[in-house]
This record gives C-alpha cells, structure tokens and sequence, in this order.
C-alpha cells in the first residue's frame, strides 16, 4: 500500500487572496459604472426611468437592461484586455467604462434623432412597442463597438 501526499503550492493562498481580491473589485467597479451608466441615461431621458421602472413600464425596462448589458460588455472586455494585470484592468476598466456611457448617451440620443422615435412617449407607455427595441439596439450595438475597440 503506497500512500500519498498531497501538498498545496507554496504560493496558493496568495494566488487564492488575488482572484478573490480581483472578483471583488471589478464588481464594485462594474456596478458603479452601471449605475452611473444609469443615471447618465436617466439623465438625458424625458421623465424619471427609475420610476418608470419601478412603474412597470416595460419600455423603459428594455432600455435600462439594454444599457446595463451594454455597459456589462465594455467592462467585460476591459478586464480581458488587461491579461491579468489587476491595477491595468481597473483603470482600463474606468476610463473605457466612461468613455463607453460618454459613447452610448450621445449616440442613442443621435439614433432617435434620426429615426424620429419620440422616447419620452415610449417609455411611458404602458404595452411594449416594437420602436424601443430600435433605441436597446443603439444600446447594445455601441458597447460592443466600444468593447471591441478596446481590445
């Protein structure tokens, strides 16, 4: 009978302490940039979409989800271009989460200009309407531009 011993590497808890430490902000990162991103859109909306939300309204529901995803991806994408470096990919992860809300809330805006989508109306109705998957495309269509771009 042979016995074996299994040993963890010396530097385990210490690779262990940096993913954990990682997880955490990148987190706190993202849902600041999130929520910013949120209010950024909120912002530069007619009406308040957060009572909107609150409300019901599914419109104004696609195009906050819409906005959190967008955003998701360009954080997403800033932390695989970091390739590990933990300092590198918070800050990648700040300036190009800003640069990406700068990105999202003048070309959305620009995108109902364009196509004549009276968004004020359309986040307050109360039934969805096809015109707002139009404005969550926008949305998500610029953070994958900007995700890209960063690689």
């Amino acid at each position: 009978m042979t016995t074996e011993v299994v040993a963890l590497a010396s530097d385990y808890w210490s690779t262990l302490g940096r993913g954990v430490s990682a997880i955490v902000l990148y987190a706190i990162l993202g849902l600041a940039l999130m929520v910013l991103g949120f209010f950024a859109i909120d912002w530069t909306t007619p009406g308040k979409l957060r009572a909107l939300v609150r409300d019901g309204k599914p419109n104004a529901a696609v195009v906050t989800a819409s906005g959190m995803v967008s955003m998701a991806l360009i954080v997403v994408l800033a932390i695989y271009a970091s390739s590990g470096r933990l300092v590198e990919g918070l800050i990648y992860s700040a300036v190009y989460g800003l640069i990406g809300i700068a990105a999202q809330v003048i070309s959305v805006r620009l995108i109902e200009l364009v196509t004549a989508i009276d968004i004020g109306d359309v986040l307050t109705r109360d039934k969805f309407t096809p015109d707002v998957l139009v404005v969550a495309a926008a949305h998500l269509a610029l953070g994958l531009v900007v995700a890209v771009a960063i690689l």
